[in-house]
Order: structure tokens, then C-alpha cells, then sequence
């Protein structure tokens, strides 16, 4: 019965050294280095440990968690489009730092301190604590609900970065978040400080001298703040795409008449100038027929150059056609008034037209009542007559493009049929896909 106290024993406390008897030697000797592991079981109540190696150390199976592996997001779960619209409301630095502060100083010791020096400490440090959380709270809340680029919609994706420039949005969020670290490192270091106090007075000045110091660092990084404020408000004034609905985007070079356009097809109202680039960003517009919703985006004109010399405006017409399910109305205006010349006119519209033949299309000549008998040649223009194809295109425009003019009021009714028959062949490849996607 007492071996087997000892056994048990020894199970218990495995770095006990163990006790033998030799038949050679009287009495029992100690084994210096010998030590028991709970590997082996000698009783039904005992329960048995499995050790693992883990980097060179014997570690019990059960502490072992597997090295979880960080999740990334599949391409099934990225955002839609809308994500702009979901954006939290952003203060301004200065109501941030005054709201905490107001409510900071509003923090009371905690209840039954009699002695002053403790009950002054308490306070300091209960103050210290609240306006690090009344700064850091927001500053987190901004950090973590702003999406992350790469999850948007390859078109909001697309608006970000020619919006805001290429980085510029990462780069904020991130000053931010580093504003919030350091806030709460000074806020804590601190109060840490205000709970060391060893006298009422001393609690005051550490107090006064923490309060000062947050502040500082956090208006030290305050414009980072109402940097945000600013990429949200810009954001979230971004026109919202409906991916289910048909849309018709406006394209040609500046000042074509794309925006008149847009005001006679659609509910849209864009500005509309003589000058090249009034249209600065995506413009949204409806148009209702049949109890049917469409879209209309009016967009920047393009210029005859390679996509590495493209400005962000042009940019972002190439990205509406590239990332959206869209109906392409190709405005050409071959009165010489634009300031791009036919033939230029003609060249960007062979490469767009070869770049998303996929499309829909519908080819009109603008401004029909300013068309002369010859067409108009620029000093730019070189004398090539054996390019038929070029001198049909300064007379007449594309084969089957229809000719408009929204000042006399030419060929619109015909516009509007031809608009909404596209749009409606454009509902059917809509819902043709969400079928294949949904068999798929």
C-alpha cells in the first residue's frame, strides 16, 4: 500500500527525485537527473497528459492551437456597388476634441474616497482614461468601417483612385489610425502618471499637464481627420449604379453635346457650356418608360492620345465602360464647333468602337443644323483623300449613325425610340446573365 502512495505521489510531483533500494548497496540512493512525465497511466482516476514537440519544447496537445490562418475575403463576397452610401459620418476634428473634452471634465471620483490626495489622483486619472476612449472611440470607428479598396466593386474601386489620386485613401485611413494609437499610448501614460500622485496638487498638475499633452498630439494629427471628412463627403456625392438596371452612357470627345443630350433623353440636368471638360465626373440621370427605371450616365469627353497620356476624367469614361453592363450612345459632332477635329474625332471612335465592341451601340451626329455641304477640315487634318472610309466619316458620320439637333429639334423622337429599344435589348442580356450566373 505505500508504493503505491509513493507512485501516486510521484505522479503528482514529477520533479520529485526518485528513491530506489539496490540489492547492492543498503537503503535507498537518489537518481539526480531522473524526472517522471505523466505519460503512463497506474490508476483509473489518474488521467493521462499527451506531450507534443513544439519548437524544441514539450508542450501538452491540448494548449496547442493550430496557427489560425488570417481570412481573405473570396471574390464571391466582395462588395456591390452602393458601398460609398454606407460610408459613417465623419466630425470634423475640432467638435471631435471639444466633445471629449466637455465630457472628459464631466468624469467625478469614484464614491467613498476620504482621504483628498486619493480621491484627487482617482479623478485625474478617471478623466485622463475617458478623454483618451472619447477621442480614440471615433477615430476606431472610422478605421474599421471605411471599406478596405481592394473588397469595392472593380467601378468604385476605379472612382477611389481617379477621385481621390492613386494611394491617397489608404494613406489617410492609415494616419488616422496611427493618430488613434498614439492618442491612446499619451492618454494611458498619463493617467498611469495622475494615479501615481502623492499629494492633491500633485494630482491637479498632472492632471492639467496630461489634458494638454492629448490634446496636442491629437491636433498634431487633427488635419488627417478632416482629410477624411473630406474623401467621404466626396464619396458618398458619387451617383449610385443600379447593376440590375440598364444603362445607357454618353460617349465622345468634349463638348459634342453629350450633355444636351443627357437633358432631353433623361432626368438628369448636367451643365452644359461651350468649352472642352464641363463635365467633370460621372453624371446620373433616369429615364421612365413602361413603368421601367433606365439609367443614363453623362461622362467626360475623350481625347485623341494613348491610355498612359489619358487625364483621370478620361480615365474614368473608359472605367464606367469597362467595369459596367452598359449601352454605349456614341455623340459625334462634325460642325467643327467642338474643337476636336473630325478626323481625330474619327480615330477615337474607331478605338473605342474596336475596345468594347461588346456593347450595345448607337452611333449620332450632333448639332445636324450647323453640318455644311463640305465637310470641315482642320489645319491639323492631312490631306489623305485615299481614306474613303475618313472622307464619308466628315460628311455623314458612321453608316446608320442618326442625325439630331436639339436646337431645332431634329430626329429627338426617333433618338428617344431607338434609346429605348437598346435599353430594353439591354435588360434582356441583364437578366439572360443573372440566369447563366444562377445555372452556373
Amino acid at each position: 500500500m505505500s508504493r503505491a502512495c509513493s507512485l501516486f505521489q510521484l505522479c503528482q510531483n514529477p520533479n520529485r527525485l526518485l528513491l530506489r533500494s539496490s540489492k547492492f548497496s543498503k537503503g535507498p540512493y537518489l537518481i539526480p537527473s531522473a524526472r517522471i512525465y505523466p505519460v503512463l497511466c497506474f490508476s483509473k482516476e489518474i488521467q493521462t497528459s499527451a506531450y507534443e514537440v513544439v519548437k524544441g519544447s514539450y508542450v501538452p496537445t491540448a494548449l496547442v492551437k493550430p496557427e489560425s490562418k488570417p481570412k481573405d475575403k473570396s471574390p464571391e463576397n466582395l462588395e456591390g456597388v452602393g458601398a460609398f452610401q454606407k460610408l459613417p459620418m465623419v466630425m470634423p476634428s475640432v467638435d471631435i476634441l471639444y466633445s471629449a473634452l466637455r465630457k472628459a471634465k464631466r468624469i467625478s471620483p469614484t464614491k467613498g474616497i476620504a482621504n483628498i490626495a486619493k480621491r484627487e489622483r482617482n479623478r485625474g486619472a478617471k478623466q485622463l482614461d475617458a478623454l483618451m476612449k472619447e477621442l480614440a472611440v471615433p477615430l476606431r470607428t472610422y478605421s474599421e468601417n471605411f471599406p478596405n479598396k481592394k473588397y469595392l466593386h472593380p467601378y468604385e474601386r476605379s472612382l477611389i483612385e481617379l477621385t481621390l489620386g492613386d494611394g491617397n485613401y489608404e494613406e489617410v485611413l492609415g494616419k488616422v489610425d496611427s493618430l488613434r494609437k498614439k492618442v491612446v499610448s499619451v492618454g494611458k501614460e498619463h493617467a498611469s502618471l495622475c494615479a501615481k500622485s502623492l499629494s492633491k496638487k500633485e494630482a491637479e498638475e498632472r492632471l492639467t499637464e496630461g489634458i494638454k499633452k492629448v490634446e496636442e498630439t491629437f491636433n498634431r494629427g487633427g488635419k488627417h481627420v478632416d482629410d477624411l471628412l473630406h474623401i467621404a463627403k466626396t464619396l458618398r456625392a458619387m451617383p449610385v449604379v443600379d447593376l440590375e438596371s440598364p444603362t445607357l452612357c454618353l460617349v465622345g470627345a468634349p463638348n459634342v453635346g453629350k450633355s444636351s443630350l443627357v437633358r432631353i433623353l433623361s432626368t438628369g440636368k448636367p451643365e452644359v457650356c461651350n468649352y472642352p471638360f464641363t463635365t467633370r465626373g460621372i453624371l446620373m440621370g433616369h429615364i421612365i418608360s413602361n413603368h421601367q427605371t433606365f439609367q443614363v450616365t453623362d461622362t467626360p469627353g475623350l481625347l485623341k492620345r494613348c491610355d498612359e497620356d489619358r487625364n483621370n476624367l478620361e480615365k474614368l469614361t473608359l472605367a464606367v465602360l469597362s467595369h459596367l453592363p452598359t449601352a454605349i450612345l456614341y455623340v459625334h459632332d462634325l460642325s467643327g464647333q467642338c474643337g476636336t477635329s473630325p478626323s481625330d474625332q474619327f480615330v477615337i471612335y474607331k478605338e473605342i468602337k474596336e475596345r468594347f465592341s461588346e456593347h450595345l451601340w448607337l452611333d449620332v451626329v450632333s448639332k445636324c443644323d450647323l453640318l455644311q455641304k463640305s465637310p470641315v477640315l482642320f489645319a491639323t487634318d492631312k490631306g489623305d483623300d485615299s481614306n474613303l472610309e475618313l472622307e464619308r466619316y466628315r460628311k455623314l458620320g458612321p453608316d446608320g449613325a442618326l442625325h439630331v439637333s436639339v436646337t431645332n429639334e431634329v430626329g429627338l423622337t426617333e433618338l428617344k425610340s431607338r434609346v429605348h429599344e437598346m435599353l430594353n435589348s439591354q435588360m434582356t442580356r441583364i437578366q439572360v446573365q443573372e440566369k447563366l450566373e444562377v445555372l452556373t
